[in-house]
């Protein structure tokens, strides 16, 4: 927890990994609670992302010690996560109350300031704003199964409601993230060693077995309350199937197995049209409205400290500038195109937009269009 608490400064002094090789082998036996097992995780994964990017994506290692690596993944294996950083360590595990007022700070940091604080903090916030949504499934799961019209339609209110309080919470990391610090800082500390040129071969967890592991950085797909949307509205994600379905084994076990058995109930939207009711109907449509809102939104964000941030050092590269605008020209240039978990990122998200928009139902998709055209003249404007 010393090295864990300290790999922001252990990182710049170019002294992380060598601390980390004096480390003793740890022991894992005396770890009991999940509580316990998760805090260790976390710990493990920020040393381990560390390590692996103390000097940036030109000077990265080929092999994680066995003193950090064996616990590391004796830790993953009894919380079902795997070998590295991801939402569920950064955002979901990584955070106590300062005071009794409920404010917030983190456990344990990455390099990155007041930016990498906003951006766990915000991307927390997201979460909590979803919880009311997370509450009302079951309730619109049961009311399905017992043909309750009134009640489906109570809950899927509540689960717009939350929709748009997510969008609320993510419209504040403009406030709290500067987008020059995410993309040439932070990002690569999120970054994984699965599809990122900077280590084609993946890493070599010593101690488990010889040949190299590749697993996927951080990614707002690891976050399961998308997925559980999805897959109550009946959202389907062809193009994207196989990239998504993965994402969902760098969530912990409950939250997967919460999306498998959402998946297999009744069809939700076969109910509404069934149910013919202009209430029911409204209420459901304005759940798929409110998701297309937030992933539209995603993408503004996206564009914003990703997009916009990576043509500037493209720019600056062909200049030969790396002083002008110097945050911006660390940055790792394997991640230009893609997410830190490794998709193409606007493609992707754009499609599951699209997607998104696939399930409104007949007769209501006309005044959507109208919507979307109108937001589309304000955004111009």
């Amino acid at each position: 927890m010393d090295i864990a608490q300290h790999v922001t400064e252990l990182i710049y002094s170019h002294t992380l990994r060598s601390h980390i090789l004096k480390m003793p082998l740890l022991n894992t036996r005396f770890l009991e609670s999940h509580r316990e097992l998760r805090l260790a995780h976390l710990a493990l994964s920020v040393m381990t992302m560390g390590y692996v990017w103390q000097e940036g994506e030109n000077d990265t290692v080929k092999i994680l010690p066995r003193n950090l690596a064996v616990p590391y993944w004796k830790v993953s294996q009894r919380l079902g996560l795997p070998p590295i950083l991801t939402h569920a360590d950064a955002v979901l595990a990584n955070w106590k109350k300062r005071d009794p007022h409920g404010n917030l700070e983190l456990l344990v940091t990455l390099p990155g300031g007041d930016s990498v604080r906003g951006f766990f903090m915000v991307t927390l916030l997201v979460e909590l704003a979803a919880v009311p949504a997370i509450k009302s499934i079951p309730l619109v799961i049961n009311g399905v199964q017992c043909g309750d019209a009134e009640t489906v339609t109570r809950a899927l209110e509540e689960i717009s409601q939350a929709m748009e309080g997510m969008t609320d919470a993510l419209k504040l990391m403009h406030a709290y993230v500067k987008p020059d610090v995410f993309y040439g800082i932070i990002r690569i500390y999120l970054s994984g060693w699965k599809d990122n040129s900077s280590m084609p071969a993946g890493l070599v967890y010593e101690g488990i077995q010889a040949e190299p592991m590749e697993y996927s950085g951080g990614s707002a797909a690891q976050s399961s309350l998308l997925h559980c949307f999805d897959e109550l509205l009946g959202v389907k994600h062809e193009e994207n199937c196989a990239f998504l379905t993965r994402m969902r084994n760098y969530m912990p076990s409950s939250h997967k197995h919460l999306i498998q058995d959402i998946s297999l109930q009744p069809s939700l939207r076969g109910f509404v049209q069934q149910e013919a009711s202009e209430l029911l109907t409204a209420a459901f449509q304005l759940c798929v409205t409110k998701l297309m809102a937030l992933r539209s939104y995603h993408i503004n964000v996206v564009s914003c400290f990703i997009t916009i941030p990576a043509a500037r050092a493209r720019q600056l590269r062909r200049q030969g500038n790396s002083s002008q605008e110097e945050t911006v020209s660390r940055a790792p240039t394997a991640l230009e195109e893609t997410g830190t978990g490794g998709s193409g990122i606007m493609s992707f998200l754009k499609t599951v937009r699209d997607r998104t928009r696939d399930v409104s139902l007949p007769g209501v998709i006309d005044m959507l269009c109208i919507n979307d055209a109108t937001l589309s003249v304000q955004t111009l404007i």
